[in-house]
């Protein structure tokens, strides 16, 4: 049994020590305390991802920040990189993809929440960390108040102040912080000096933030000092193995730092480790890894278990603002004078790609979708729910605790609580080194005067799982002590839905105060029927006891059963499904119901308001709810709602018209239109020359990491002519005007690929084992004119000093170096739309 006593006080948050926040007359107040935010009086917890607007096209801006918001992200972060926006001095460019105006006014219109990162120093992989050549050619100091550097400052800022004119929460817009510089961690001076330039030029926001990862030294009480934690790190060297500092973000504890961030520009050692004035300040984040970009001399491969588990980690060890850093992949562009990406002869240590910049983020490069986004989702479904209550609660940690990050036995688990209920938080998981099963599991909270024991048996915790089970936590008015299964959400009905999911392959039992409840009915078994059976109810209270007594319980069929256990009402069996629905009864005459999902299940869910009622929504393919209408994207053919729309209700049993659904478990099924039945045409590859020897390695003198290939490099690449039938766009776009999108599929082995349109260089890769995907929407008029793409390819010498994961490594390298193209396709990713209004109604099919 591993035990853990909360502490029953909570201290109180320092309430004002932050000049920071809304006026307290404004009707949606933004304010910070030492422990949290606040929004409206009410607790807030912001999910933020990073989008790189200037990085990504502006015609399709719109779709993709739909697909962030669906991912239950609802603050949007975006450097304002200087060298995209003034790359000759003077001469100032906010058109097109760079329109920060247009980015903001359309995140506004979505209901996001905007985070600037006004810099004026950024990194992001950019040239000079986002300076303009012409900034680091100038007679000054940058990032110092050297008069000469801020002269130079002042007119970006009042640029941008003019691009946010309107929009600042004063004017009722959607802007809610301000991020001065990065990873500056030694001139609190200067950040204090460029928040009043920034202020002066009329950008302002209620929370003005600055990264304080190398125990950054940053103003007191002017700037919320922000951290991150990466599953990698592609700035570290290419030894073969984990980087160091990435291992601690898989264990539970109080700590916020990492001083790995950043360490390959610092220029001196962090300072200590000391983090107890952090006590000031709420714990945020604005760079938990939504991935890991490829350098040229490091190519990690992140996975979503990679992503997720230290995400969980994070909101265990007291997290109160989860910022993901990228949430949304973008490409670098190309300036006119230069290439924009970090390089070797930029004097940085680390060689970038030219163009690529897709991070394996959770929505990729070209808006694919990755695993990772619905692990993510999952956890902000949740948050979105509980959120407000877990940003007031802090953490415990259990005696025995891992001492150290080489501890790879003992089980990772703490618990986060206000001292009357809170979240127990477990995790098994960490890349690269397999941690163990541990069986015989079983966890003793004491919180409020109350031993709570979970499971009621012990189980197994399997490698790789991790999880959040409720502790005390309220289901409608009746008090839910403890679960074996991790919350979703909380539907809002008249009778309110508690959402579930089954977490590990454990078994699910719920563990209710049997003093607040009087009925337990259901579950259906989960088998798809939509069967319920129906517990006994317990009987009245016994005289002058005030409170309900409920009696063992006993389902009608099916394994679930529901017992009473002393002051507990235990439900057992439990089957997680469409169908596993337990209404709960409370004294008082109210219910409420738990539905418990399976995992697969649970990481199909999309929740959102539609057609007028707030809804479940599971389906295989990634779903958008966008003001009333349901688009899914995928190929899938069906849909399944919870609540059923009262249409899809009423046309249930007429099963001779076009309109009628049916139902798995609790759920409407509604169907989707089939994708077109045509095949996506086949690309004609042709080879127009073999590769040469391959390159030599070149190792950069001052980082001592080897440097990318030149242009003249590619010389001696095998070059490939790549033809793109017409037909392999839609011939009609949709009705608002935008068109599916085309993957070109690349699966190759080898050192780097660059693809070419009309000469122009339009897409690269430093391959790292997953399949290059080129999405083709963008450039659909230059390929109807040029027909096709240049495909060009480097082989890898084996003796290359670069690190690829192990589980991606070539078997062999035959001749010393390995080069193979093994497939080329197209892909269609087509999108259905169930439209506003009746959910039976028109479908379209785009």
């Amino acid at each position: 049994m591993r035990r853990l006593t909360v502490p029953g006080h909570v201290p109180p948050p320092l309430e004002r020590p932050l000049q920071l926040g809304d006026p307290p007359d404004h009707p949606d107040a933004i304010a910070v305390n030492s422990r949290h935010l606040s929004r409206a009086g009410r607790p807030w917890f912001p999910v933020m991802g990073e989008f790189h607007y200037g990085r990504y096209p502006a015609a399709e801006w719109r779709e993709e920040l739909l697909k962030v918001r669906a991912g239950g992200v609802g603050v949007v972060a975006a450097y304002v990189f200087w060298n995209l926006h003034e790359e000759r001095r003077g001469v100032f460019d906010w058109s097109g993809d760079r329109d920060l105006r247009r980015f903001v006014t359309t995140c506004a219109e979505l209901g996001l929440d905007v985070v600037v990162r006004i810099g004026p120093w950024g990194h992001g992989e950019s040239r000079n960390g986002g300076f303009p050549d012409w900034v680091l050619a100038a007679d000054c100091v940058p990032r110092t108040d050297d008069p000469r550097y801020l002269a130079l400052v002042r007119p970006l800022f009042e640029q941008i102040g003019g691009r946010l004119a309107g929009l600042t929460r004063a004017d009722g817009g959607p802007v809610v912080a301000v991020q001065i510089e990065n990873e500056l961690y030694d001139q609190p001076e200067h950040l204090r000096t460029l928040k009043r330039l920034a202020r002066a030029a009329g950008i302002d926001a209620p929370l003005w933030t600055a990264t304080g990862w190398g125990h950054a030294r940053l103003p007191a009480d002017e700037l919320i000092p922000l951290f991150g934690g990466y599953p990698e790190a592609a700035w570290d060297t290419a030894h073969d193995g984990w980087p160091r500092q990435s291992r601690a973000h898989y264990f539970f504890g109080p700590g916020r730092d990492d001083d790995s961030i950043g360490a390959d520009l610092r220029t001196t050692e962090a300072a200590g480790s000391d983090e107890s004035h952090l006590a000031r300040y709420p714990f945020a984040t604005c760079e938990l890894g939504g991935g890991m970009y490829t350098s040229y001399h490091r190519r990690p491969v992140v996975t979503a278990a990679d992503i997720a588990a230290l995400a969980l980690v994070k909101l265990g060890s007291g997290s109160v603002w989860q910022g993901y850093y990228m949430y949304h992949g973008a490409s670098q562009k190309i300036g006119e004078l230069s290439t924009l990406q970090e390089s070797h002869a930029t004097g940085y240590p680390n060689d970038c790609p030219v163009i690529n910049y897709d991070f394996q983020a959770p929505l990729g490069e070209y808006g694919q979708f990755r695993d990772s986004y619905r692990h993510l989702r999952l956890q902000h479904l949740w948050l979105a729910t509980d959120g407000p209550d877990l940003a007031t609660m802090t953490l415990t940690m259990p005696p025995g605790a891992p001492a150290d990050t080489a501890d790879r036995e003992t089980l990772r688990w703490c618990v986060r609580s206000d001292g009357r209920s809170g979240f127990l938080f477990v995790n098994n998981h960490q890349p690269v080194e397999t941690l163990p099963t541990h069986d015989g599991v079983q966890f003793a909270v004491e919180l409020d005067g109350r031993e709570l024991v979970v499971p009621s048996e012990p189980v197994t915790v399997p490698s790789g799982a991790y999880f959040a089970w409720p502790l005390a936590r309220p289901v409608g008015r009746s008090l839910l002590l403890t679960a074996t299964a991790q919350p979703v959400c909380v539907i809002d009905a008249e009778e309110p839905v508690h959402v579930f999911t089954q977490t590990a392959g454990i078994p699910v039992e719920l563990v209710f105060d049997a003093a607040t409840v009087t009925a337990i009915e259901g579950p259906a078994t989960g088998d798809g029927d939509g069967d319920s059976a129906t517990a006994t109810r317990a009987p009245e209270p016994a005289p002058g006891t005030g409170a309900a007594n409920p009696a063992t319980a006993t389902r009608d069929e099916g394994p679930a059963t529901a017992c009473r256990e002393g002051d507990r009402l235990v439900v057992t069996g439990l089957r997680p499904g469409l169908g596993c629905l337990v209404r709960v009864s409370d004294a008082s005459g109210g219910r409420a119901s738990v539905l418990v999902l399976d995992a697969a299940g649970a990481l199909t869910a999309t929740r959102g308001r539609l057609w007028n009622a707030d809804r479940l929504v599971l389906s295989d393919g990634p779903a958008v709810i966008d003001g009333g209408s349901l688009t899914c994207y995928g190929e899938a053919d069906e849909v399944r709602i919870f609540p059923a729309p009262e249409s899809a209700t009423e046309t249930a049993t007429e099963t001779a018209t076009e309109t009628a659904t049916e139902t798995d478990g609790v759920f409407a099924v509604l169907p989707l239109p089939a994708p077109s039945p045509e095949p996506m045409p086949q690309v004609k590859v042709e080879l127009v020359a073999p590769a040469g020897p391959a390159r030599q390695p070149v190792v950069d003198a001052a980082s001592g990491r080897a440097s990318a290939p030149t242009d003249a490099d590619f010389d001696q690449a095998a070059v490939y002519r790549i033809t793109i039938p017409e037909e392999a766009f839609a011939k009609e776009a949709t009705d608002s005007g935008a068109e599916d999108e085309v993957l070109l599929r690349l699966d190759w082995i080898g050192d780097v690929g660059r693809a070419y349109l009309g000469g122009r260089l339009v897409a690269d890769q430093f391959w790292h084992g997953p399949v290059w995907e080129i999405g083709l929407r963008r450039f659909r008029e230059p390929l109807r004119e040029h027909g096709g793409l240049e495909l060009r390819l480097l082989p890898l010498r084996e003796d290359a000093p670069v690190y690829v994961s192990p589980q991606a490594r070539p078997a062999a390298y035959p001749g010393g170096s390995v080069l193979e193209l093994r497939s080329v396709s197209l892909v269609r990713l087509p999108r259905a739309v169930l439209p506003a209004g009746s959910p039976l109604g028109r479908v379209h099919d785009w």
